[in-house]
């Protein structure tokens, strides 16, 4: 064994002397992992004429297997979007398991037991790491679902089918997992990325006015630090968008898949291992937000609070201008987001900033905005400061909703 190890890490074995004059061996080990999956935007996964999925499987093995877990609240609007399913695995020949059906929105990822459930399933159908979960829901089943696939045998294929504009556009085409852990959002989870995701538009129809406009805030967010173009194409389209009109939410979710993807790949820092995350920002107060609303408010909703704080903020510290300022706050209200929900009136900036730090590991770094359509990153935020852009906030809402109505 000795021999092995001097053979095949020579290169990189070296000799330390420390104080005691007792050599030391190091063998640093380093390799890279070349990740790949495929982001399919159509309708009707499930015509047997579609090969989104299928091509997602191939090659199908004896022993391949399929278990498909999915959202209540899908399943409850689409009654026969399972019976579709399983007659699309008999015909491409796909061993499909009995489905499992779980409960949606946070709930999924505050309930250990729903894990639990996809530990069991993988055990008694002797479901392998060469076999595969599709995972169809809204942000929330789909991060919790991630989680279960990512830990089942470390690591089961997942196939992820969002089914919320904010699944689509941001939470399910990118590399987290994540359930909840003593009311603190996302305490556990990984960086796994999926085998697969499929956005199916038809999922979309039956959605609810607040989740359609609660994804819309991810778009918006990264449009602001990293495309202006995309945001000035956002407001051209807030009439159309605060009607959710097809073409124009079709056409913000592609585009805001495709930065959230081209910011994996270009980053640098894809497992997030530094301290700086700019897809967060608008999200140190978001999270605590929703903790505060007992998750009554939409992830997108406390995401579109948090945009405002934080851009009202760039602003009193001169990084953007006030008209850029009203441009900002004036989509927002637009598409008709509450910047003022009672959980606000709770918010301890100091806790959470504090909070934040911790989840980031330990050093704050906060995105804000230098420009519209570029994010920088500080390390440290003037309470004082952020409490007056709270206070501004509160001010220009009631302003700009009554500018608007008239």
């Amino acid at each position: 064994m000795e021999n092995l190890i001097e053979a095949s890490a020579s290169a990189d074995t070296s000799t330390k002397t420390s104080a005691n004059t007792r050599s030391v061996q190091q063998i640093r080990q380093s390799f890279a992992v070349n990740f790949q999956y495929d982001v399919v935007f159509t309708r009707n996964t499930f015509s047997l004429s579609n090969n989104s999925l299928i091509d997602m499987l191939c090659p199908i093995q004896p022993t391949t297997k399929l278990l498909t877990v999915i959202d209540q609240a899908v399943e409850k609007h689409h009654p026969l979007l399972i019976n579709r399913l399983e007659r699309y695995c008999q015909h491409h020949k796909i061993q499909m398991l009995p489905t499992l059906s779980v409960v949606g929105g946070e709930a999924c990822k505050q309930d250990p037991e729903i894990i639990d459930q996809v530990y069991q399933a993988v055990e008694q159908h002797a479901i392998d790491r060469h076999s595969y979960i599709l995972a169809i829901g809204g942000g929330a089943v789909i991060d919790a679902i991630g989680f279960a696939a990512a830990t089942a045998h470390r690591g089961i294929r997942l196939i992820r089918m969002p089914s919320t504009v904010l699944g689509q556009n941001d939470a399910g085409v990118g590399v987290k997992t994540a359930v909840n852990y003593h009311q603190r959002k996302n305490y556990i989870g990984t960086f796994t990325p999926p085998h697969g995701v499929i956005n199916d538009f038809n999922l979309l129809i039956s959605l609810c006015e607040r989740d359609k406009r609660a994804g819309i805030a991810e778009a918006i967010k990264v449009a602001l630090i990293k495309d202006k173009a995309f945001f000035s194409q956002l407001c051209a389209d807030s009439q159309a968008l605060a009607k959710f009109e097809a073409k124009a939410m079709e056409n913000m979710i592609i585009k805001g898949a495709a930065w959230h993807l081209n910011h994996i790949a270009t980053s640098g820092d894809a497992f997030e291992f530094g301290s700086a995350r700019p897809l967060d920002f608008g999200h140190w107060a978001a999270h605590k937000l929703e903790e505060l609303s007992k998750h009554e408010l939409r992830h997108g909703e406390a995401v579109a609070i948090g945009i405002a704080m934080d851009s009202i903020y760039s602003q009193l510290i001169g990084n953007i201008s006030q008209y850029q300022l009203e441009q900002i706050l004036n989509l927002l209200i637009e598409l008709g987001f509450d910047l003022q929900p009672q959980a606000l009136q709770l918010l301890d900036i100091k806790q959470a900033l504090n909070e934040f730090r911790e989840h980031l590991g330990g050093k704050l770094c906060i995105t804000l905005l230098d420009d519209i359509g570029q994010g920088v990153e500080v390390n440290h935020i003037d309470e004082s400061l952020m409490l007056k852009a709270v206070g501004i906030l509160k001010q220009l809402t009631v302003e700009q909703e009554c500018a608007l109505a008239s």
